[in-house]
């Protein structure tokens, strides 16, 4: 390797472990409100006045209260309404975060299954979930997928 490729590649592991320090720090990464939260936001296949209808949000929003802020626009494409949701309060963030994740006790939990409950009951009229118990199997395989059923509303993708 010569000298050029190997200061290349230096530089290139250096910023990736700067940007990693401060990920795990818990920096703000620049975001101008200076609010740490993102939003989580869902699109609904309704028209706004059936999404927010009288200015009021659907049930499982609604019950998180002043917790939570609550965009309610058209979604891109005249294709339904699109719901965002935040949490009010700071985040935790680096080392406290990722610990707060693998124990299920993340804030942000309930804000995005208020968001996947709202849709569900405003374009099938239920809120449907998995068979219990997802599995009969009390082995390590059966433990892993109860404890991935039990979260799975709360984590991935909206």
């Amino acid at each position: 390797m010569n000298g050029k490729a190997l200061t290349l590649s230096g530089l290139a592991v250096g910023g990736g472990a700067a940007v990693m320090i401060r990920r795990w720090k818990g920096e703000s990464s620049g975001c101008a409100s200076g609010h740490s939260d993102r939003w989580h936001t869902v699109s609904i296949n309704r028209p706004s006045d059936e999404v927010s209808a009288n200015g009021r949000l659907p049930e499982p929003l609604a019950k998180l209260g002043d917790k939570i802020e609550v965009q309610v626009r058209p979604a891109p494409g005249d294709r339904g309404t699109e719901v965002a949701a935040r949490l009010r309060e700071p985040v935790p963030s680096g080392p406290g975060g990722a610990a707060a994740r693998l124990k299920g006790q993340d804030p942000r939990g309930p804000v995005r299954r208020a968001l996947r409950d709202s849709r569900a009951l405003l374009e099938t009229g239920e809120v449907l979930s998995p068979d219990k118990p997802p599995t009969t199997h009390p082995g390590p395989g059966g433990k892993l997928i109860s404890a991935a059923t039990a979260r799975a509303r709360e984590e991935g993708r909206l």
